[in-house]
């Protein structure tokens, strides 16, 4: 970046940030809330599918929370495609996956003008004004495995379709408790834009005429704390002792909620299934606590996510519907509706095939 382009980006950056304080004084109505208009829009440019991707660009990726061994693994497989683009790398992130706990680093991120911004959104309301005014300074946002709303960033990396999630889940929750009995969903964050999604998803395919003897009597949190996690299981076995499945769609909980029941009376007589790295979940699975559980390649999300905010940042794309990049390795993506670019279809993981897998 020339230190004229700096200056200039840091005059806007001086400006946004006046006109959120001014805002703010004047105690009126502010971006988003009721009468204010709704989201500014954030210019793109126009894209040119041509144009080589930039070196030295940087890149921060800021996951729910640090010290998660799902975004440990995510965040990596972005550090391998920042390398490769000869960019400049960093992860920065809260220890606690709060609503709100992400603001502060946007902010900072913002104001050290961070080309590219990757993040997993908390809470998809919390952070957006953060990300529109980094947007606005010239940052391009990528989300991927939760989501913000789309007006708040350039492009979202979703996992695999949340139809399909959801109905992996349900389909080998059903076949391990035999079609029929009372299950529970274990979740992250009460606000997680994607556990919500999913597990919307996951009632209207219970709804459906082979699942009529399923009844999905609760949805517990354990705000993707191992502890937590692992008390909220014991609680919805002591609330539910009938229970015969609980289905978890987040790493951090499928292990916790794998943990306890190994060590329980319910160890293989409880069902337990959703979303779980190999490496959290073989010795669950080798015990027999997991028949088995399904993932994305968490490496091959952040990498994508690492590609496509290169892609924005050199201007190959903009975000608009049917776009199309190079992602080094996974070869060319499309960018779909709203925005969202997937990854591809989970997989299954069981007794079978798990050593084949290392992350």
């Amino acid at each position: 970046m020339s230190l004229r382009s700096r200056g200039a980006r840091m005059g806007v950056i001086a400006a946004a940030v006046t006109a959120l304080v001014l805002a703010a004084g004047c105690g009126g109505t502010t971006r988003g809330s009721e009468g204010g208009g709704g989201e500014p829009d954030v210019t793109t440019g126009t894209a040119n599918p041509d144009a080589p991707l930039k070196e030295g660009l940087s890149v921060a990726f800021l996951p729910k929370q640090i010290n998660n061994p799902y975004f440990t693994v995510a965040d990596g497989g972005g550090k391998d495609a920042v390398t490769e683009f000869k960019g400049e790398y960093k992860e920065v992130g809260p220890s606690e996956a709060s609503a709100s706990s992400q603001v502060s680093y946007i902010n900072t991120l913002t104001q050290q003008q961070t080309d590219v911004i990757a993040t997993s959104a908390n809470d998809p309301n919390a952070i957006c004004g953060a990300l529109t005014t980094a947007r606005q300074t010239g940052a391009k946002v990528v989300t991927f495995d939760s989501d913000t709303k789309p007006e708040c960033r350039d492009v979202f990396i979703s996992q695999a379709t949340a139809e399909g999630i959801a109905d992996v889940q349900v389909e080998m929750i059903a076949e391990q408790i035999g079609g029929k009995g009372k299950i529970a969903v274990l979740s992250a964050t009460p606000n997680a834009t994607n556990q919500n999604e999913w597990i919307e998803l996951m009632k209207k395919e219970l709804e459906k005429p082979e699942y009529s003897d399923i009844d999905l009597v609760t949805v517990a949190y354990g705000n993707d704390d191992d502890q937590k996690s692992f008390q909220e299981t014991q609680g919805l076995l002591r609330s539910y002792p009938d229970l015969k499945g609980i289905i978890s769609p987040t790493t951090v909980g499928l292990a916790a909620a794998a943990r306890y029941l190994s060590g329980s009376q319910y160890q293989g007589k409880v069902a337990l299934t959703g979303l779980g790295t190999p490496n959290q979940m073989r010795q669950f699975v080798k015990d027999g606590t997991v028949e088995k559980f399904a993932l994305w390649k968490p490496a091959d999300l952040g990498y994508l996510a690492a590609y496509a905010g290169a892609a924005l940042a050199s201007g190959q794309i903009t975000g608009e519907q049917g776009q199309t990049f190079t992602a080094g390795k996974l070869g060319e993506y499309t960018v779909g509706e709203n925005g969202v670019i997937v990854l591809g279809p989970p997989t299954e993981f069981d007794k079978s095939n798990i050593d084949e897998f290392d992350f």
